[in-house]
């Protein structure tokens, strides 16, 4: 099949940047709700409403803003880049099955853990502490030059474990979304509204919305204790504490006697509020920046 028309050099390229955009716009809109997340005590209304007055709008709920970006501006360009398509079997239209997009998936997915996490342990530290913490990280340099010299390379990789556990979120996510995406499209065809010939059409907004929402929710549910898992490894600085965690089966352990089994769906009703506006965003610029690059394409 020959190569598409792209607006860059490779289609691919086009897609890395459609979601290099998308990360980045969706996180810094949205990066108070994982400030709250993160501490999560109380409410989520209540959350914010005592960041605000006790640190500031912009020091206490956007702290850590700057790391966030860079992580999710990485995490997203970084993982559309490693999702090598074109090497895997498509059927007679030019589709992936559903099987290859959790492979391809989970194959970008575990490389982009592995690269960008020294980001989310310098990200969840900032988000975790306020400006008046003693010791606390000043912003991301700061953070990541005393996390290298104090704690080496073991303190960048922590949480790295249930990190590439949760590879399988993107996964599910992403395998959920292609294939609601694909029976849209046949949906479509079916009823004559899109040539047979045509697969990749720009579907309505709201069409967009649905699609988003679902696999972002069905990914979130099923996955979401990995994330309180990782949370309380990278807090942690040395593991050495009483009560702290000395490694992701520790600190299942932990979890599951001290709190029970709700304690791992802690902080799970701000983060669906987050990742609900969060995924619409992104889906939305993606879908929008790779139709605007297709229309603008170059041979």
């Amino acid at each position: 099949m020959a190569e598409s028309k792209s607006f860059t050099s490779s289609v691919h390229v086009d897609q890395a940047l459609s979601r290099f955009g998308a990360g980045l716009i969706s996180t810094a809109i949205l990066h108070p709700l994982d400030v709250i997340k993160i501490r999560f005590q109380g409410g989520t209304i209540h959350s914010f409403k005592d960041i605000a007055q006790k640190e500031g709008v912009l020091k206490g709920l956007y702290r850590g803003v700057a790391t966030s970006v860079v992580g999710a501006a990485a995490s997203w360009g970084l993982y559309f880049w490693c999702r090598i398509k074109k090497r895997k079997r498509k059927d007679t239209e030019g589709r992936l099955a559903a099987w290859q997009h959790l492979v391809a998936s989970a194959e970008a997915g575990a490389i982009t853990v592995i690269t960008t996490n020294p980001i989310w342990v310098i990200k969840t530290r900032l988000c975790s502490t306020t400006r008046y913490t003693p010791d606390a990280y000043n912003g991301f340099w700061n953070g990541l030059t005393r996390l290298v010299k104090d704690e080496g390379l073991r303190g960048a990789y922590r949480g790295m474990v249930p990190a590439l556990f949760g590879v399988t979120h993107a996964a599910i996510q992403f395998m959920s979304y292609e294939e609601i995406k694909k029976w849209r499209h046949d949906v479509r065809h079916s009823q004559g509204k899109i040539p047979k010939h045509e697969r990749n059409v720009n579907l309505s907004t709201q069409e967009y919305l649905t699609m988003a929402s679902v696999s972002k929710v069905t990914a979130a549910v099923v996955t979401y204790p990995y994330q309180v898992v990782r949370s309380r490894l990278q807090v942690n600085s040395s593991g050495n504490g009483e009560g702290e965690c000395r490694g992701a089966v520790n600190c299942v352990k932990k979890i599951k006697s001290v709190e029970g089994f709700g304690g791992f769906y802690k902080g799970l009703a701000p983060n669906l509020i987050r990742v609900l506006p969060g995924t619409c965003v992104t889906f939305l610029v993606y879908e929008n920046l790779t139709q605007y690059f297709k229309k603008h394409a170059t041979d």
